[in-house]
């Protein structure tokens, strides 16, 4: 049985953190959401780096065994710096153009991210190893996270941001869109409101957790001590919240797992 961790900049790692319930109950996650300072895709690459070491710095300090960076931002700002530093294996996420490219009926795929993961080097290198003749029409989400991030993921505000955003997708006659953020799978009922059942939506959420089983097979651990591990979540800002928009947005039965909650430590 491993102890696992999962870093978001606030709740949109738990659509990782949900996948990984259902595929590896037996496991023991610590879920950190730095919600105080979300959304990070609108801070520097600078500050993003350094806050994302210093929380896995974290998570490693807590006897994690293996660590889900959980955030696409995150990803593209500091995994590799995270790798460098920390000797256990470090799972990012990234925007599913490949899939999508793949995928795509007609070359034209929508990718709805934040400012940061679309302007990062290691995501426009992922795109200049694709097919030069698919179209990806790049749209940033601003906005969406913090309206995610208050529990509004169904309002009318959200859905006319949304929609806002989505226009130029729409327009270009995407077949296919990509979730580039994992707090986008929380916005699937309103996109699907918005576009209709047509379009192909790609999130990451099951390649990401199969890496992490590949990663954990690897390391062997031992039979499990139960059937379903603990899951302990911190929050940056507010525990009792986060807490309840996990039982809010998850689909994975808590009841079942022994949960707890905690305020991040401010040395973190």
């Amino acid at each position: 049985m491993a102890l696992i961790g999962v870093f978001d900049s606030g709740v949109g790692g738990l659509s990782i953190l949900d996948e990984a319930l259902q595929e590896l109950p037996e496991h023991d996650y610590i879920y950190v959401a730095d919600s105080a300072n979300a959304p990070y895709g609108e801070k520097s690459s600078t500050w993003i780096a350094a806050r994302s070491l210093t929380l896995c710095q974290y998570l490693a300090n807590q006897g994690c065994d293996a660590i889900v960076v959980a955030c696409n931002t995150a990803t593209a700002e500091a995994i590799k710096d995270i790798r460098s530093k920390l000797n256990i294996p470090i799972i990012g996420v990234e925007p599913g153009i490949k899939p999508a490219a793949m995928q795509s009926q007609n070359s034209i795929v929508g990718v709805l991210a934040t400012e940061a993961t679309l302007n990062s080097d290691k995501f426009n290198a992922l795109l200049a190893t694709l097919p030069a003749h698919c179209q990806f029409i790049k749209q940033a989400g601003a906005g969406l996270v913090p309206l995610i991030e208050a529990g509004q993921a169904d309002s009318e505000e959200t859905l006319e941001l949304l929609a806002k955003h989505l226009e130029p997708i729409q327009d270009a006659g995407a077949d296919t869109l990509v979730l580039g953020c994992t707090h986008y799978p929380f916005l699937r009922k309103a996109i699907r409101k918005l576009l209709g059942d047509s379009i192909t939506l790609i999130d990451t959420s099951e390649a990401v957790v199969r890496q992490l089983k590949r990663q954990l097979e690897e390391k062997a651990f031992g039979p499990p001590d139960n059937q379903y591990g603990s899951v302990i979540f911190i929050s940056s800002k507010d525990e009792v919240t986060l807490l309840g928009m996990a039982e809010e947005l998850m689909s994975s039965d808590l009841s079942l797992h022994v949960v707890s909650a905690t305020l991040l430590s401010e040395r973190a």
